[in-house]
């Protein structure tokens, strides 16, 4: 049974309309006057739209042909969803767009509205995966465009929402503090999907967050645009459920249209922009639509629809319905439009013909290129910058109140101090999360930040880690420099596509374009001795060492958290790194190292200016020659060093710590000088033995020496932490550290 080619049969649907047209010619009509009575939209205006609509068709007719070929990679399309094309129209191009993959006339009508664009070259040049793509030179097929500001999205599943919303609450504290923008005060943000994509719980938890921030006062500018084709691949959307769901939330102006009218869709989506502009409140414009042609390429629609439900679909193109109006109105002939419809046919085939002979990426490195740049004269000279200290005076409340003068403080005081400075010196930085404004923080480390820097600045969110990290997206997709906390790392883990699929992959999918430089402080790790189980005492950091470019960051003690904390802001700042810093529950009230009351985990504030390099590890050496090198991070840098004070006084064995500060980029260059410099290695890796950091760690050794040393780990059981005293049996200790150590030795 041969398949039939649905694109020809829609195809020629069209052009057997226009061509066989029979019914009587109205006399032309004045194209300067609007098409319905009343209305906005010119029959000038509205013929561009449709030659958008049509452009886009054709894209995707060639974006099959090119498949067919086998040179061309990419077939979801936008037919039937071409209305969109007046979506843009009422925007403008200024208006930061997130786009789902079905808005390829939107990307066309955008394109009118930015001189020295070819948005049809660049679409083929995405679906050729061609290095020439100027938004992600051959890394995906992308709707994306600095120019056009148009960030990259790829198959998103509504991940793109929170990032939205987050731009737009956003903009509207920045306009309160009177920060500069890279774009207009009174931009809106527009983010599109589908009716099925439309019931995740991202995209819910995104409009519950713009509803819950306008319902407590804030600005919300931003436009939800559902594309409602009535299907999820193969599994139909209920009649009437995007209304029932979205057409009466407290908060939510509700606009609806149908995607078939043109005209109709323009001035609903007018409207829509004009009450989203001016009230600064969220609005859904719904627009219904048809799905022609398969969820993609490769979708057989066969397997879940008759042939009498297709061709009942494909009765129902938009292009079919335009082509009716243009004709049946006087605004358009019947070979002007046969015309606009081929010899664009023939434009994009020549493009399509053009781009497969363009160059295409062709090693590892042309592709992670723009993955995590690191500039680092630039960072170096960042960290070391510092506010004046007339500045810091006046913020901590005379010279002699300068963190720097006063007494050594555990970790939790030195990087409160340290967010004070971050904030003094970035008048762009926002610090938000879950109880971080008046209370401080559950532990305390943001304690008098809101006094200090008001609630524009350091704010409590509603609990929910999406849209918290969809907030710091949408944040510095604007410039500004969010510091989100995640509460417990555990958190983290409800929410990690944020941050792996969207703020981690920004600069890939841009060439480094567009950017998110963030620190997201996550409290993290064990030890906690009993308390709260384990969400409160998560030491999985497997998910996070598998997101692509993501620097991580461990500090243990006070005086590192504080240089490191300059560097990672650094980094964000010059180099748009997203930075998951993770900060040592158990360590944040330590002072004492060795003996009770030895003050030996106490430390003095970093002068101004000194940040700890980016990457580099940092060692306590012993007196003579060390026996084995232990290497470390977090709480396990505390615990060696007081498994290292037992192993020299009671077994004669010398060890040297390394603690590594930064998880990723791991710092091999020390890895190999301690390997070599004792022949053994022991790894205190408080995390899981499955997925851990150790396994990094010896491989990382392995590749780097010749001859690689003597090896032994001591990590976390491949379990959850339990509540109660059981925790001690599932994580390294000082008791541990000493047998391991002493049986490496001794073998």
């Amino acid at each position: 049974m041969s398949v039939v080619n649905r694109a020809a049969v829609v195809d020629g649907n069209f052009t057997r309309l226009v061509s066989e047209w029979s019914s009587p010619l109205p006399p032309p009509r004045d194209r300067d006057l609007p098409v319905l009575e009343g209305g906005r939209l010119t029959g000038h205006r509205w013929i561009e739209l449709f030659a958008s609509q049509v452009e886009s068709r054709h894209l995707d007719y060639e974006a099959r042909n090119l498949k067919s070929k086998n040179k061309g990679y990419y077939t979801i399309g936008s037919t039937g969803h071409e209305a969109n094309a007046a979506v843009a129209a009422a925007l403008r191009p200024d208006d930061p767009a997130f786009l789902h993959y079905r808005s390829g006339a939107f990307f066309r009508e955008r394109a009118r509205q930015v001189p020295g664009v070819d948005s049809s070259r660049d679409v083929l040049l995405g679906m050729v995966a061609s290095s020439d793509d100027p938004i992600s030179g051959g890394r995906h097929k992308v709707f994306g465009s600095k120019p056009m500001w148009i960030p990259p999205q790829t198959s998103t599943i509504a991940s793109h929402l929170p990032k939205a919303v987050g731009a737009a609450l956003a903009l509207e504290r920045a306009n309160a503090l009177g920060l500069p923008l890279p774009v207009p005060n009174d931009a809106i943000m527009v983010c599109t999907f589908g009716d099925a994509s439309a019931n995740h719980n991202v995209a819910a938890g995104a409009v519950n967050t713009a509803l819950w921030a306008w319902h407590k006062g804030d600005a919300v500018p931003v436009l939800f645009v559902c594309e409602d084709n009535g299907i999820g691949i193969s599994v139909p959307t209920p009649g009437g459920w995007i209304e029932a769901a979205y057409g009466d939330r407290e908060g939510l102006a509700y606009v609806a249209a149908d995607g078939r009218d043109l005209a109709e869709v323009f001035e609903a989506a007018t409207d829509a922009v004009a009450w989203c502009r001016e009230k600064r409140q969220p609005v859904f414009l719904h627009i219904s639509t048809v799905r022609m042609l398969g969820h993609a390429g490769s979708d057989v629609e066969t397997e879940y629809r008759t042939r009498e439900e297709i061709e009942a679909v494909e009765a129902l193109d938009p292009l079919l319905e335009s082509a009716r109006f243009a004709i049946s109105s006087g605004l358009m002939t019947p070979s002007e439009v046969a015309d606009l419809y081929e010899s664009t046919r023939r434009r994009i085939a020549a493009l399509g013909a053009e781009v497969v002979t363009r160059p295409v990426l062709t090693s590892a490195e042309e592709v992670v290129a723009p993955l995590a740049p690191y500039s680092p004269e630039r960072v170096a000279a960042e960290a070391a910058r510092a506010p004046t200290p007339e500045v810091r005076g006046a913020t901590f409340g005379g010279e002699d109140r300068l963190p720097e003068k006063q007494k050594p403080r555990h970790l939790a005081v030195l990087l409160n101090q340290a967010l004070h400075d971050t904030l003094l010196k970035y008048p762009e930085a926002f610090l938000f999360g879950e109880d971080v404004a008046k209370k401080g923080g559950v532990y305390h480390v943001t304690d008098g930040l809101w006094d200090t820097y008001g609630d524009r600045r350091v704010f409590n969110t509603l609990l929910d880690e999406t849209s918290i990290l969809g907030l710091a997206i949408g944040a510095a997709h604007l410039d500004l420099l969010p510091l989100p906390e995640i509460q417990y790392l555990a958190y983290y883990h409800n929410a990690e596509d944020q941050i792996r699929g969207e703020a981690a992959s920004l600069q890939f999918f841009s060439k480094g374009q567009f950017r998110n430089g963030m620190v997201v402080r996550i409290a993290a790790l064990g030890y906690q001795k009993g308390f709260g189980g384990h969400f409160h005492n998560d030491n999985s950091i497997a998910a996070l060492r598998d997101v692509p470019g993501v620097v991580i960051a461990a500090p243990s003690r006070g005086d590192d958290a504080v240089g490191m904390l300059r560097t990672a802001l650094a980094s964000a700042k010059v180099d748009g790194r997203v930075v998951l810093w993770l900060e040592p529950i158990a360590l944040y009230m330590t002072k004492d190292l060795h003996e009770d009351n030895d003050g030996g985990w106490l430390c003095r504030y970093p002068e101004p200016g000194v940040a700890v390099p980016f990457g580099k590890a940092r060692v306590w050496p012993c007196e003579g020659k060390a026996d084995l090198s232990i290497v470390t991070f977090g709480n396990g840098t505390w615990l060696s060093l007081r498994a290292a004070r037992i192993l020299e006084r009671d077994h004669g064995i010398r060890a040297r710590v390394t603690d590594l500060r930064w998880l990723n980029p791991l710092d091999v260059d020390t890895l190999k000088a301690e390997a070599e410099a004792t022949g053994r290695v022991l790894v205190v890796d408080e995390g899981r033995k499955t997925g851990g950091l150790s396994e990094a760690i010896f491989t990382a050794i392995i590749e780097a020496c010749p001859r690689p040393p003597k090896m032994a780990r001591d990590v976390g059981a491949d379990t959850y932490i339990p509540l109660g005293n059981a925790w001690k049996y599932c994580l390294p200790s000082e008791a541990s550290i000493v047998e391991k150590a002493r049986a490496l030795v001794r073998g």
